[in-house]
């Protein structure tokens, strides 16, 4: 790849330097981009993986990289959105799936690796006494949601300006055009006055509290545990289900964030890495709620899914939890990858420029700010679209695979010579461009 050009003078030009190259460096992903968009809306099926002048084309993945079809290699930083903890080919994931297959797919009845990977979530997350599978992060959250509904008799859910859920659970940036229709009230994350005031004032209605104890895609923004811990009352008080979504945080600890600050909810999401990085949901929570699927039951909840216990997902999951991603590994994995975010911190106050990784553990997002972020709100500025599209470009022109929006996962497989390539890559970005902000 071509070297960066040096202190450019100012933002735009170093944009169009960075494109201009990044264009240059990817020919065979921009001439197949306008070939996908002949069958598939924006060349994709999944909105988040459009980055403009266009994106890469991935051909595989092996470990912690990843290889485009110019032939470039990256240090896979992106993790899969946080589905990707255990890298690309883990041989012990991958053996689990090939010896599931082996015996053949598709049951259309129980099999014996859900009942184990029902076992494992429940020994794993506080909340969860019992616990139902679906295929994503989306479907969980809103079966969760229609469950509280259905078991209290109440219409309203209490969510967080900025919030995502899922594709259709998006509540910011004009996702609410492609919202599930649910009636919802909002509040501002960490706000625990006026958080508290908007619940008096709609309790009777509210079913359930819906929020992430750190906010993923909205910048990985940590809940104050005083804020968690003050919603856990709250709902208690006014018999609201409280409802935490851990689809990306069960991988901060052994149980989650949940077990790592010690506020339980009444309902948990989960989905990603925990299906061993194939297609995964669940449901988890206190055993007089889950009960309520119970088809023995006359007043029994219906939920159905032809995949929702598809082998592969099932026994790749087992083997994650129980040869893998063990307790040590979880606590020790987001001890070091706790280390290696400061470390990013300590270089930019280092050279005294306005920004900052936020995040918990294996889960951390860049922001072109020196202020404390505590809500969606405080992440926005000006330049910040243009100088996330210049340091992403820049990025990926040093080898380093990451979202758009500065959002980024970390896996097991990564070494130690690519959390320290990713460290002096950051900090040549910051020599270079740190001026523009």
């Amino acid at each position: 790849m071509n070297t960066p050009a040096r202190s450019n003078l100012d933002l735009v030009t170093a944009l169009q330097d960075a494109e201009r190259r990044y264009t240059e460096n990817n020919p065979l992903s921009k001439q197949r981009f306008p070939q996908a968009c002949e069958h598939l809306p924006g060349g994709n099926t999944r909105s988040l993986m459009y980055f403009s002048p266009f994106p890469l084309t991935i051909k595989r993945g092996e470990g912690a990289k990843l290889w485009d079809i110019d032939g470039h290699c990256y240090s896979d930083f992106l993790g899969e959105y946080s589905a990707g903890l255990y890298g690309h080919s883990h041989p012990k994931i991958v053996t689990a799936i090939q010896q599931a297959l082996a015996d053949g797919f598709l049951f259309g009845g129980p099999n014996l690796y859900e009942t184990r990977l029902a076992e494992l979530i429940c020994e794993r997350f506080p909340s969860c006494e019992m616990v139902r599978f679906c295929n994503s992060g989306t479907e969980a959250n809103l079966l969760a949601l229609t469950a509280a509904r259905a078991i209290t008799g109440r219409s309203h859910t209490l969510v967080f300006q900025g919030a995502y859920h899922g594709s259709l659970l998006y509540f910011g940036h004009g996702g609410e055009t492609m919202q599930a229709p649910y009636p919802t009230v909002s509040a501002v994350y960490n706000d625990l006055p006026g958080t508290l005031a908007v619940i008096e004032q709609h309790a009777k209605d509210l079913a359930a509290i819906l929020l992430e104890p750190m906010m993923g895609a909205a910048g990985c923004i940590q809940a104050d545990k005083e804020f968690l811990q003050a919603l856990r009352d709250t709902a208690t008080k006014h018999g609201i289900i409280l409802i935490f979504d851990e689809v990306m945080t069960s991988r901060l600890g052994p149980g989650g964030l949940q077990e790592r600050l010690g506020i339980i909810p009444d309902m948990s999401t989960f989905g990603k890495y925990l299906g061993g990085g194939l297609t995964f949901g669940a449901l988890g929570g206190r055993e007089h709620l889950m009960a309520r699927f119970d088809a023995r039951r006359p007043d029994a909840l219906t939920h159905s899914g032809t995949y929702n216990n598809n082998i592969p997902t099932m026994a790749a999951g087992v083997a994650g939890l129980t040869d893998v991603f063990t307790a040590e590994v979880a606590r020790s994995f987001n001890a070091a990858a706790d280390a290696f975010r400061e470390r990013l911190n300590g270089i930019a106050r280092q050279h005294q420029v306005r920004a900052q990784f936020t995040g918990v553990g294996s889960l951390l997002a860049m922001h072109f700010t020196d202020q404390p972020i505590r809500c969606p709100q405080d992440v926005d500025n000006g330049s910040a679209p243009e100088l996330r599209t210049l340091f992403h470009l820049f990025m990926l022109e040093q080898g380093f695979y990451m979202a758009r929006r500065g959002y980024m996962t970390l896996s097991l497989p990564l070494e130690a010579s690519d959390y320290d390539g990713f460290a002096k890559a950051f900090e040549e970005f910051v020599s270079l461009h740190g001026h523009l902000w």
